[in-house]
């Protein structure tokens, strides 16, 4: 089925450099972009020397679940060093691409991009005697990595490199978008993005539209706050973001 917006206005509210995308991407399928980024990621200031405590120690994996945190992983210098020998797994194939610009090769993907399919699926045959892992994450990660790891009985460490902040400084810019707009779609590609809309929206209240989440995490967690219809698209991803608006419009006439 060919992917047609058909027009619609999409509210986005990814942080700024990863909006970009997104925007593109509608404006290419014929819809219009409302850019309205909620997030702002900063990569923690004593992330650096955070991970002084890991050198010497060898990890035999390295889990990656953001392009945020590769690139924060990476603006340490003993970085390169901590990640010598060691394995490289990715939550999916944009943070694997993030990851192959600094060099490294992937060995692990899961087949949907979230935490529970990482744990679902890593191989029995790559859980070595006494391995020891490293998860490189943001301050707001889910603990869903940890709690199975120490269900495993597997050694791991946790670098935490970067925070998700709300960016207060759209507050006005979002109450515009919402006032004046009329927006046929509010998009949500995380929880973080979901509680960013809830504090910045207050004074108008939730919208009659349509609201999409990247995935089924986000989607329970705007169920969770009471949000109304919501879509989920069934490739946790912006490109499955944009079919599922298109296949809702199509079914929808």
């Amino acid at each position: 089925m060919p992917v047609d917006l058909h027009g619609k206005k999409i509210l986005i509210t990814r942080e700024q450099k990863q909006a970009k995308e997104f925007s593109e991407k509608v404006l290419r399928y014929g819809g219009i972009p409302l850019e309205v980024p909620l997030l702002k990621i900063s990569c923690i200031e004593n992330s650096c020397a955070q991970q002084e405590q890991f050198n010497g120690r060898h990890y035999d994996w390295l889990f990656f679940t953001s392009t945020n945190g590769v690139d924060c992983f990476f603006t340490c210098e003993n970085s390169k060093k901590i990640a010598s020998g060691a394995r490289i797994a990715a939550v999916g194939h944009k943070t694997a691409a993030k990851l192959e610009e600094y060099g490294y090769t992937v060995e692990f993907i899961p087949s949907t991009y979230h935490a529970e399919a990482m744990t679902n699926e890593f191989p029995e045959q790559n859980r070595l005697p006494d391995m020891r892992i490293l998860l490189v994450q943001g301050s707001k990660s889910r603990d869903v990595l940890p709690k199975w790891l120490t269900e495993q009985n597997v050694l791991f460490d946790t670098a935490v490199v970067y925070e998700s902040l709300f960016h207060y400084e759209n507050k006005g810019k979002l109450i515009k978008a919402l006032h004046h707009e009329n927006p046929d779609f509010i998009t949500f590609t995380s929880p973080s993005t979901i509680d960013a809309f809830v504090e910045m929206s207050q004074e108008v209240g939730q919208p009659d539209c349509t609201f999409v989440g990247i995935g089924s995490t986000t989607a329970q967690h705007a169920n969770d706050l009471g949000f109304g219809h919501i879509l989920t698209a069934d490739e946790f991803t912006i490109d499955g973001m944009i079919q599922c608006m298109s296949d809702y419009l199509a079914v929808k006439g």
